[in-house]
């Protein structure tokens, strides 16, 4: 038994929770990880993994011995990346993820610049609202907005977003300006998220949390669709500050109910835990963090 990529197989299966997306992931069979965990653990004399026919969990011991194998497997990495240190330079293909709008507008410019920065990498953008998983689909970082709850990925704190309720300069003439969310209730709304029911949205008052109840006009999961009908005086819309900002600069727009607002979202860029990054993701982090304002939405 080669204990190194028995380790290695170990963490693939720990991680990706199954025998087979391990074995893609290595360019295994999946019966060679099997018997490489299985040899393991005959060799620890203990079970790290609980198998069933539909999935695969850490024993306690496995969870312990984890942690433990995570640190030697970086430990190596490192060394063997330290010996090469001279010749180090961004090189290969970086896969970035993104969320759709943030992403078209402020990532893909940066990438490009990137790009031409290190001529020896070629780029991936991949852009999806929707929550992936940067090991199972190959993605090197993701750019994301909003609180973190995968504690598996290591996250770099590039700037805030506001969660902004606007409307148009006509609809706020003619309906009344909001002063307090619970005027809410007398205004059209145009809800910009989950189309399902009840719909509410979410403020401090008095320094406690408040959800205010909305019966929605028009409900689209597309920003731009909200947006647009706001300034057309559809009524109030609530988005990301990013959103409406070229609909708030030109005057289209308007923030109201600022001082309810929530606290500020995250941005973040993500990337799986290991001590030393690859010099080509470290270079684009480096890049993300030094691109200006990240504060979107303050004065």
């Amino acid at each position: 038994m080669d204990r190194l990529d028995a380790m290695t197989a170990f963490v693939a299966v720990a991680d990706l929770q199954g025998f087979a997306p391990a074995a893609r992931k290595l360019g295994l069979s999946p019966s060679a990880v099997t018997r490489s965990v299985a040899a393991l653990e005959q060799h620890l004399g203990a079970r790290l993994l609980q198998r069933t026919t539909r999935s695969v969990a850490l024993t306690d011991t496995g969870v312990r011995y984890l942690e433990r194998v995570r640190r030697i497997l970086a430990d190596l990495e490192e060394a063997d990346a330290s010996a090469w240190a001279e010749r180090t330079r961004p090189s290969g293909r970086l896969v970035v993820s993104a969320p759709v709008g943030f992403g078209r507008r402020y990532i893909a410019p940066l990438l490009s610049d990137y790009l031409k920065r290190y001529p020896e990498v070629t780029g991936e953008l991949r852009l999806s609202d929707l929550m992936i998983s940067l090991v199972e689909d190959g993605v090197d970082c993701a750019v994301r907005i909003g609180h973190l709850a995968d504690s598996s990925l290591v996250a770099r704190q590039l700037g805030a977003m506001r969660r902004i309720v606007v409307a148009s300069p006509d609809y706020l003439a003619a309906r009344g300006t909001p002063q307090t969310p619970a005027e809410i209730d007398g205004h059209d709304v145009v809800h910009f998220g989950q189309t399902g029911s009840p719909i509410d949205w979410r403020f401090v008052v008095d320094g406690r949390d408040v959800r205010v109840p909305c019966a929605p006009r028009l409900v689209s999961n597309v920003a731009d669709v909200a947006i647009l009908d706001a300034e057309r005086g559809g009524g109030l819309t609530r988005v990301l500050a990013y959103q409406a900002a070229d609909a708030i600069a030109a005057g289209r727009l308007q923030i109201v109910l600022a001082d309810y607002e929530v606290p500020p979202l995250p941005i973040a860029i993500v990337y799986p835990t290991s001590r030393l990054l690859s010099a080509k993701v470290r270079a684009f982090v480096d890049l993300l963090a030094e691109a200006g304002d990240w504060r979107f939405g303050e004065a």
